[in-house]
C-alpha cells in the first residue's frame, strides 16, 4: 500500500518526551498507550505534526460532544465486554439514526451556555405579583438583557423537549450498553415535575412566562439541566462515533475473549486513496508476523494501517476493512518514526533501545500485548543490527499472550526466528515493467530477497547527475 498514514503503570521512563504515556494513568479496562503510538498511528496528530485521524472521523454536533469524544481517543477499552457495549449502542444509533441527528446542535448548546452561565442571578421565585414586579423592572430598565434571557430561556426549553421526545420513542426503552445508562438517565431528569410542566414545542411567550421558566431553569432544576447538557455531550460523542463508521463504511469487529488474536480481511489505511486491501491473522501459534520486502513497498503502511484499524477496534468503532475478528489487549506499543532528541541528548539507537524497553516493561508486568515495530534498530551497524535483531525478536516469539507485528530488511534473521515455531513470514514485492519498477502492495507469503536500493537511486538519476562534471 502507497503513503505513510488503572492501576498505573509506566511503560518507559520519561526520559525521552516521544515515549511519555498519552496520560498520567490508565482506568481498569483502558488500553495502555502512549505519546510515540499516538504519533506513529497519527490518531490525534500526524508523525509530521499534520492533523491527525481524530479529525477526519469527528462528527460530533457540538463542541462539548467533541471534547467527549476526544477523551475516547485517549482511552481507548481493553475489557471485551466494555468494547462490545460501545458496539451496541453505535449500532442501535444507526438503526434509529434520524432521531439521533434531530437532537440540538452547537447553536442551541452555544445559546445554552451564555444563558446559563450568564452573570445576570436568576429571578427568585416569589408568586404571580413578584414575577410581574421583575417583568415591569426589566423591561424598564434592560430590554437587551430580557432578550438574552428569553433567547435562552427558548433554546433551553427546546434542548430539553428534544431531549424528552428521544426518550419518549418507544424503543429508546430497548437501547442497550452504555447508550442505555445514558438514555435512562435523561429519563428521569425529564420526569422532575417541574421540567416535564416546560412546553414541547416552542411558542411566542408572555415576559412573566419567560421570566417564570428562567427561575425553573437557573433555579429549582439548574442542577438537572446542567446535567442534561452534558448527557446531551456524552450521546453526541457516541452518535459521531456511529456516524463515521457508517459514512465510511466501516465494519463493527467481533470480540473474542481470550488472550490477543485478529483475523481479518481487506484491511486498509483510512488515509490512503484506493488503498491496496490486505489481511491479517495472528494467534499465538503466529504470534510474530515478520515482514520484509523493499523500500516503497507497503511495509510501514500496513504497519500503520494494522495498528490504526486494531486502535479503532478497542474505541467500540468501526474499522476499515471487509471483515476483523480480534481479542482485545492490555497494550498497544509502536515504534515505526522514531527520532533522536539532541536537547535530551538521546541519539536514534538509543530512542529504539527505549522503545524495546516499553514493550519489555509492559510484558515483564504481565500485560498483553501488541507490538508492532518497523525495522527495528536500524540506527546502528548491520551486524549489531542483526544480532540485536534476532535476540529481541526470537524472545518475543517466545513470549505467550501478546503480539508482534515487525518489518525489517535482515531477511537472514528470517529462518532462524521461524525456527521458534510461532513466527510467519510475509513480504511485499516489486516487479519490473516497461523498465520501471512496479509496486502492486499485495502481501504474499514468504521473505523477500529483493534490494532495490541501488536501482532506485538509479531511476531517481542520482548517479547520472553526480557522473556530470561541474
Amino acid at each position: 500500500m502507497p503513503g505513510r498514514p488503572v492501576d498505573r503503570l509506566e511503560i518507559t521512563r520519561i526520559e525521552n518526551p516521544a515515549a511519555r504515556p498519552a496520560r498520567p494513568t490508565w482506568g481498569p479496562g483502558e488500553l495502555r498507550i502512549d505519546r510515540q503510538t499516538l504519533r506513529d498511528l497519527g490518531i490525534m496528530e500526524r508523525h509530521d505534526g499534520g492533523a491527525g485521524l481524530f479529525r477526519t472521523f469527528d462528527r460530533a454536533r457540538t463542541r462539548g460532544g467533541a471534547d467527549v469524544l476526544r477523551r475516547r481517543f485517549l482511552a481507548p477499552m481493553s475489557d471485551a465486554a466494555r468494547i462490545r457495549a460501545v458496539q451496541a449502542s453505535l449500532r442501535f444509533i444507526l438503526e434509529h439514526r434520524a432521531a439521533f441527528d434531530s437532537l440540538p446542535g452547537q447553536y442551541v448548546v452555544s445559546a445554552f451556555d451564555h444563558y446559563f452561565h450568564w452573570r445576570v442571578a436568576p429571578p427568585i421565585s416569589g408568586g404571580r405579583l413578584s414575577a410581574a414586579v421583575d417583568a415591569l423592572q426589566l423591561l424598564l430598565e434592560s430590554y437587551p438583557q430580557y432578550q438574552q434571557i428569553a433567547r435562552g430561556v427558548r433554546q433551553t426549553v427546546r434542548m430539553v423537549a428534544s431531549l424528552r421526545r428521544l426518550t419518549a420513542e418507544p424503543a429508546t426503552l430497548e437501547a442497550p450498553g452504555e447508550l442505555g445508562v445514558l438514555l435512562a438517565e435523561v429519563r428521569a431528569l425529564v420526569a422532575h415535575p417541574a421540567l416535564a410542566r416546560l412546553p414541547a414545542g416552542e411558542e411566542r411567550w408572555r415576559i412573566g412566562r419567560i421570566l417564570s421558566v428562567d427561575t425553573v431553569l437557573r433555579g429549582e432544576e439548574r442542577e438537572a439541566v446542567e446535567r442534561l447538557r452534558d448527557l446531551l455531550f456524552e450521546i453526541d460523542a457516541l452518535a459521531a462515533m456511529a456516524r463515521a463508521t457508517q459514512e465510511y463504511g466501516y465494519v463493527f469487529p467481533d470480540v473474542l475473549d481470550g488472550p490477543p488474536q485478529v483475523a481479518a480481511t481487506g484491511i486498509v489505511h483510512p488515509e490512503v486513496e484506493d488503498a491496496i486491501a490486505n489481511p491479517l491473522d495472528m494467534d499465538q501459534s503466529r504470534r510474530l508476523l515478520f515482514l520484509t520486502g523493499p523500500n516503497m513497498a507497503g511495509k510501514t503502511t500496513y504497519l500503520r494501517a494494522c495498528g490504526i484499524a486494531l486502535y479503532l477496534a478497542h474505541l467500540g468503532m468501526g474499522v476499515p476493512a471487509r471483515s476483523f475478528r480480534f481479542a482485545p489487549c492490555d497494550a498497544l506499543v509502536t515504534a515505526i518514526s522514531l527520532s533522536d532528541d539532541v536537547r535530551a541528548g538521546i541519539s536514534f539507537f538509543e530512542a529504539e533501545a527505549l522503545r524495546a524497553r516499553a514493550i519489555a516493561e509492559a510484558l515483564a508486568a504481565g500485560l498483553k500485548v501488541v507490538a508492532l515495530l518497523d525495522e527495528p534498530f536500524k540506527g546502528t551497524n548491520v551486524k549489531d543490527a542483526l544480532d540485536a535483531s534476532f535476540a529481541f525478536l526470537s524472545h518475543l516469539a517466545r513470549r505467550e499472550g501478546s503480539l508482534f507485528l515487525v518489518s525489517s530488511h535482515l531477511i537472514e534473521a528470517a529462518e532462524p526466528l521461524m525456527a521458534t515455531g510461532t513466527t510467519a513470514c510475509w513480504r511485499f514485492e516489486a516487479s519490473e515493467r516497461a523498465g520501471r519498477l512496479q509496486f502492486d502492495y499485495v502481501l504474499r507469503a514468504g521473505v523477500s530477497a529483493q534490494r532495490l536500493g541501488m536501482r532506485v537511486l538509479e531511476e531517481k538519476g542520482v548517479f547520472e547527475l553526480l557522473d556530470r562534471d561541474g
